[in-house]
Parts: C-alpha cells; structure tokens; sequence
C-alpha cells in the first residue's frame, strides 16, 4: 500500500480553524461537523460499549486482561513498567496473566460489576505479537461469556495476518495506534520495529509500520469490524500532521478518531519523558481534536487506561481483583445481572432522551450565537451526582441551543479529603476550570463556593442528579431568560 505525502502543517494554534464549519443543522456548536447518523447494526455494536460511545461510557464498564507482555515495536513515549499500581496509563499493568487467569479474573469482575460489557487485551505489549496467549483467552472467553463483547487493541504491525482470525472469533471492535502516515514524522516516534526477526529502524522501520497499520485498517473495515484510531499527540512532532492522518484512516474505513495527549512525565521513565518533550496543553488538545472533526467521529471521553484497567472509565477498580483476592470456588454466572442492568440502562435512557427533547424545544427561542462551557462533576450513571471536594476529574462541555457537546474531562486533585479542604488543590481546580462559565455539582460547600464565583465560575447545585445533558441545556436556558427579562443583549461568547 503506497502511503500519501502529508499536507503542509499548520500551527496547532490554527488547526481549529481549518476544520470544516458546522453546518446550519449541527446540534453541536464550536465548528463540528455532524457525523451521520449511524445504521442499526452500527448501532447496536457500540450501544454498550464505554470506548465506542461517549453516552455508553456513564453506563458500562470495561476490563483489560493483561496476557501479552511482548511487543514489536519501540515507542519514544512508553515504558512498561512492572507492578506500578498507582500509575494509570496504557502499558503498565501490576500483574501478568496466563489465559486461564485472565478467564478466572474475567468472571470473577462479571460477577461483582454487572456494568460490564467488554473485555478488551491491550498489553501491556501488543496483543498481536503474542498471538498464542491472546487469541487463547479470546477464545475462552467468548465460550464462558457469549454476552460480553471482545475487544482488541494493537500497533497494527502484526494486525493483516489476523484480520480473519479476529473475524472468526466474533471481535467486532479493534483499536489500532496510528501516529503517523509519514515515514519522516514516524521515525521521531517509533525509533525501531521489529519485523521477522531482525529490527528495522528509522523511516524505514516507520514506513513500514504505517503501510501494515493501513492495510489492517482495510481489511478490519472490509470484513465489517468497527475500528478505533488512537493517536497520541506530540506537540512539535504530529501534532499538525494528525489531521492528515485522521483524513487517511476514515477513507479506509475507520469509525473513531482518538487524538489522546502524549504522557511524559520524567518518572515515567520513557525516552519523551527523559529528553524533556512535553505533552499538549489542553487547548492544544483540543485544537487538533476539533481540526480532525467535520463529519467525522472523534473520542473526547479516553481516559488512556490501563493495560489491566476494569470498571467504568475514569473510575479503575484493578486493585481489587488482584489475582490472590479472587474467590477459590469459580464465580456463579451472572449474565442475568448483567442483562438486568442493561434493562435498566435503556430505561434511564429513554428517560434522558425525553428530558433532552423537553429542554431542547425550551431553548428554542434562544439567540443563535449564544454558548458557554460548563463543567460537570459526575461519579456514573450520566448523571450531575458528585460532591465538588470530591471530584478527581470534571467533564467539559460547550453548551448552546442545539445541544450540550462533550470537549474532555479535566483532571484534576481532590479538593476535599477527610472533611478538610486542600487550598493548594483548590486552587488547581481553579485552574482546570478556568475557561468554564459553570460547574454544575450534586453539592458544594461555602468557602469553595465562594472561591468559584470569585473566579467567575458560577457552581450550581439545583440540577444535582439530573441527566447530564438535560441538566446543562435546562441551566443554559436559565440563564438565556435571565439575560432576556433584563435586557441583556450581550451573548455568553464563544468559550
């Protein structure tokens, strides 16, 4: 497969602007475009799958069994370190497992979380450079639980040769990393490859890399699995060149862009981490996040798990089923909690679409040009129900008339641990919500209340545990009457 020639980069300042503009129609404001809406099938494969679908990943766990400890390829932003349990990012794990394990571990996690739906291998090497262990422990879980989806993610060296084994084994969602489609930009990434038995480096080693990334891509699509991108944004190295990259995947078939930040942390101990290369800003992030839009997917909700990670996303639960705290017996089946649980999530759904649509037709006479950030502290559920001092992260989302778009979550310290509040930490959150216009939380206390509206930050707690979207279109519509029974004319501005 020949690979295109990257178009000439633009600052990452300006990639915002080059995305394609939001059509007349777009429920969404900010410069998106509206994907298409999806076909049934489409539909139903992502319906409960937290990666694949912004709105599934409040309802739906996910758990990663780490059995591949090898890969083929060196990347300048990973380290996989062994037994570093209070580190969340991909490739690390704290233990790793046989396939017999990973099936024990598997259902004894289904039988504690009946939010699960997915059991995914991503590492913390490439699942696809230890074909044995990893397709073994597909194979033992699709016969133990039919129920449960099966998930893979890969650098996509290996990927065309198993492209119709994965079919065979019912693997409907495949992650491919994909940092690249320029040999020159891959060679500042991946330093090396290694391919049938000998290490290729440099441009040759990336080009070679991308040309079988492409190709698997081809055939995932040609044979109907649903495939992610992950790209990892390296500011000064891809950062402009992945919109050309997100261009490319989506012409071959992919369903899901997910421009994630580079982590490089010096303790990390990656070769980013100790040459001193940063990771984006947030506004960085998002920039390039919203160059690759315009009719396009594109992920806002990763949190860049864990190769070992299990529950909801943003809310780990590995440490609990460390291999030696399983139960001895085999858990019971509890695939009937399980499908009373997604009853219950289409249930709530139905009810948030109807509270979406009420306060939607609400909002109807607000001005057009009106919009504002807003962050939301969630514990679950898709719903405004965490306590503000308790928040470890804050959901961004921009608000108008046409709907609530989701920008990414924000991470940030617990102010509020043991009763007492961390001022260094609170001032941190500050930070993270700076470009926010609200925070809407179940509960807030007075010195942070105040702090926040210091700020300009207005905390709402009249829509505690209310749907999250129905909560910012009903605030957001407050406010636009507010603004109108005085005589404001001025809009929120863009955020």
């Amino acid at each position: 497969m020949t690979i295109a020639r990257a178009r000439p980069a633009l600052p990452i300042a300006d990639l915002a602007g080059a995305a394609r503009p939001a059509p007349a129609n777009c429920r969404f404001g900010g410069g998106c475009g509206e994907p298409a809406p999806l076909p049934p099938e489409v539909q139903a494969k992502i319906a409960n799958h937290p990666c694949y679908s912004e709105e599934a990943h409040h309802h739906f766990a996910r758990m990663h069994v780490a059995v591949a400890p090898a890969c083929n390829i060196q990347c300048h932003y990973c380290n996989r370190r062994y037994d570093c349990a209070s580190e969340s990012r991909p490739g690390v794990v704290s233990e790793r497992l046989t396939p017999e394990q990973a099936l024990r571990k598997v259902l004894a996690v289904a039988a504690e979380v009946p939010q699960l739906s997915v059991v995914g291998i991503a590492g913390p090497g490439d699942p696809l450079a230890n074909p044995g262990p990893t397709f073994e422990t597909l194979e033992l879980v699709r016969r133990a639980a039919p129920d449960l989806r099966l998930c893979l993610s890969t650098n996509g060296l290996a990927l065309p040769e198993h492209v119709e084994r994965l079919a065979a084994l019912g693997v409907d969602h495949v992650t491919v990393t994909v940092n690249m489609i320029d040999a020159e930009v891959g060679a500042r990434i991946h330093p090396w490859v290694l391919w049938r038995g000998r290490k290729v480096r440099g441009e040759d080693g990336a080009r070679l890399l991308s040309e079988r990334q492409l190709e698997g891509l081809a055939a995932l699509a040609g044979r109907g699995i649903l495939c992610k991108v992950n790209s990892v944004l390296v500011p000064g190295v891809n950062g402009e060149h992945l919109v050309e990259v997100g261009r490319t995947v989506r012409r071959l078939g992919a369903f899901l862009h997910n421009v994630m930040p580079l982590l490089s942390a010096p303790e990390h101990g990656t070769h980013y981490g100790l040459t001193g290369q940063r990771g984006p800003t947030a506004a960085e992030l998002e920039a390039v996040q919203r160059a690759c839009e315009g009719g396009a997917r594109v992920m806002k909700h990763c949190r860049q798990c864990r190769a070992d990670a299990v529950g909801l996303l943003g809310q780990d639960r590995h440490a609990e089923f460390a291999l030696a705290a399983l139960p001895a017996a085999p858990a019971a089946d509890a695939s009937a909690a399980r499908a009373a649980h997604r009853g219950a999530v289409e249930r709530a759904r139905r009810g948030e679409a109807a509270a979406r649509a009420e306060a939607l037709a609400r909002l109807a006479v607000a001005a057009p040009a009106r919009a504002a950030r807003v962050a939301v502290a969630s514990k679950g559920g898709g719903l405004v129900n965490q306590h503000f001092g308790h928040a470890r992260e804050f959901l961004v989302y921009d608000v108008d008339r046409r709907g609530a778009r989701l920008v990414g979550h924000r991470k940030v310290g617990q102010y509020c641990a043991g009763g007492d509040g961390d001022d260094a930490e609170l001032e941190q959150v500050l930070a993270a919500l700076s470009d926010c216009r609200a925070v809407l939380v179940a509960k807030v206390g007075r010195c942070p209340r105040e702090r926040l509206a210091g700020a300009g930050i207005t905390p709402v707690v009249e829509h505690a545990f209310q749907p999250i979207e129905a909560a910012l279109l009903a605030w957001f519509g407050g406010l636009a009457e507010r603004e109108r029974a005085v005589g404001g004319e001025r809009a929120l501005g863009a955020p």
